[in-house]
């Protein structure tokens, strides 16, 4: 995955007014959270293919299944059941919706996760140069 600004833009712009929706860059792309809890993101391939990621829910899937644009994603030769990948370039306004809808009725079902605290940063060359001396 590559972040893309486009594509986290138009993923942005269409959850906007959304009460609960948080993102973080991860994976090397951008996803969206609705209380904690993963409804999708935004990514471009090496070659160059917008795509949006949708997690519907194992509960979800098999209607998940029909719904235009879609593949079910796999990693590593093991389908991820209840998350799936939708071209952009097919990835309509009204297709986004139906996606979307899917992916909030599954996020909503699940407890409501704190916030992940932020990352410690690693310490600098420099900086761990001098500590050590």
């Amino acid at each position: 995955m590559a972040y893309d600004e486009a594509l986290a833009n138009a993923f942005r712009s269409r959850i906007a007014g959304i009460e609960g929706v948080s993102e973080r860059k991860m994976m090397g792309g951008v996803c969206f959270f609705l209380g904690g809890n993963m409804l999708g993101g935004a990514d471009r391939q090496a070659s160059g293919a917008g795509r949006f990621m949708f997690r519907v829910g194992k509960p979800n899937d098999a209607v998940a299944a029909v719904l235009p644009g879609g593949a079910p994603i796999v990693q590593g030769g093991r389908r991820l059941t209840g998350m799936y990948f939708v071209d952009e370039d097919e990835c309509t306004d009204d297709v986004f919706r139906q996606w979307l809808s899917l992916a909030l009725s599954y996020a909503s079902t699940l407890p409501e996760k704190p916030p992940a605290p932020p990352k410690p940063r690693k310490p600098s060359r420099a900086r761990t140069r001098a500590a050590n001396r």
